[in-house]
């Protein structure tokens, strides 16, 4: 086990009728009284959660700007764009209504904001550094990224989908009620499973060893979810189901099991390059580009995949051979995947094969082969080229 120091202060409010806190939590952290509220799409109006805003911000004075410009797989322009208002109407709050890419925007606006530079997206290339954010709130619609309680905000730009990591940029807090999620439509709900189940996978691929604690934590959380999962396709609108879905997109990405290891993000990285491009969902990108990750990867590094199919799946190695175990272990993610409506490979995206394309992708990703990404096993740009061809015609059987 490595050293690590685990640093977590977001407080999260879960339950009925939790979002009646808005209003005095926000008014917590906004000396102001002036306040940036995000969201994405109609549900903002339809779920009656604008109407919650509007009586609670008005009962503490709090004056407001709505934006509800943000798309899946959030731009940099729009952010700079945000970050002028704020500047302009003096707003010292930010309160993110939805999911993943409505809470990243609100980070990435919250460093912004107290910016001097040209652009916000400085803070994604590296070539500043944030020193203060303002504070973020978030009410939550969706149980996929886990963004409420991590660190970092994820971004594109014409080229690239890059990442910021700081804890200057955790949220204050976050207002997490299921009932918001049981009318999720189906392939967001779908994709949120992928996204959730991908971010444990990532974690548990470690080369470190001795973390037989949180390899267990993994193995039961896994299971869990594939358990939840089953659950909410026969009854999707079930609270008790949603409600544990909800809270394992929080388990999935508060860091909190990773305490100890050295996570993978090789697939992650390949995925992002792949969102950058073809502007797939990340979900359904993730569901495709892992399998492939899991069968390219294997061949390498083997001993975890047959841990976690021994384990999980109760293989047995007086019966199969270790290759057995391994190809056994990604069909049953396949599986899982798929049947929460994900698509099969890339190829049922529109995305056919192209070694010279997957080859510039990979030397994007990797900067022309200076670097490599992941950890579990680095990847250079010949790897990341073969995991997308894998990716593109991939199948069940």
């Amino acid at each position: 086990m490595q050293n690590f120091n685990y640093y977590n202060p977001v407080k999260i409010y879960f339950g009925k009728g939790e979002e009646q806190k808005v209003g005095e939590l926000a008014d917590e952290y906004s000396k102001n009284k002036k306040a940036l509220v995000l969201y994405s799409g109609d549900y903002y109006t339809k779920l009656g959660i604008s109407d919650v805003i509007k009586e609670k911000f008005g009962d503490k004075g709090i004056e407001y700007v709505e934006n509800g410009d943000i798309v899946p797989n959030p731009r940099i322009e729009l952010i700079d764009k945000l970050v002028g208002i704020v500047k302009d109407k003096k707003i010292d709050f930010i309160l993110a209504v939805g999911g993943g890419s409505v809470i990243d925007t609100a980070k990435a606006v919250s460093v912004g904001a107290l910016y001097d530079g040209d652009t916000t997206w400085d803070f994604f290339t590296g070539k500043a550094t944030p020193k203060a954010s303002l504070p973020v709130g978030v009410f939550s619609t969706a149980a996929s990224s886990g963004s409420e309680m991590s660190n970092d905000s994820i971004v594109n730009n014409v080229d690239h989908k890059l990442t910021l990591e700081n804890n200057i940029i955790l949220p204050k807090f976050a207002i997490m009620n299921p009932e918001y999620t049981l009318h999720f439509p189906l392939f967001q709900t779908g994709a949120g499973l992928s996204d959730m189940m991908t971010h444990m996978l990532e974690r548990y691929f470690t080369t470190v060893r001795d973390v037989n604690l949180t390899d267990r934590m993994f193995e039961g959380a896994i299971q869990s979810l594939m358990v939840e999962a089953i659950k909410l396709r026969e009854n999707p609108t079930d609270y008790q189901t949603r409600a544990e879905i909800m809270w394992t997109s929080i388990a999935a990405h508060n860091s909190f099991l990773e305490c100890g290891r050295e996570p993978g993000w090789g697939s992650h990285r390949v995925e992002n390059e792949l969102t950058a491009k073809f502007g797939i969902t990340h979900g359904e990108g993730m569901s495709i580009v892992f399998p492939a990750w899991m069968k390219y990867t294997s061949q390498f590094l083997p001993d975890k995949f047959i841990q976690l199919g021994l384990r999980l799946f109760g293989f047995d190695r007086f019966e199969y051979t270790d290759q057995q175990i391994i190809d056994m272990t990604i069909k049953r993610f396949k599986e899982y995947f798929m049947g929460v409506g994900m698509h099969e490979n890339l190829a049922a995206l529109g995305i056919k094969e192209d070694k010279k394309l997957f080859k510039e992708i990979g030397l994007k990703a990797t900067n022309n082969d200076k670097d490599t990404v992941g950890h579990y096993k680095p990847l250079n740009s010949d790897d990341v080229a073969n995991i997308i061809e894998i990716a593109v015609n991939q199948t069940l059987n």
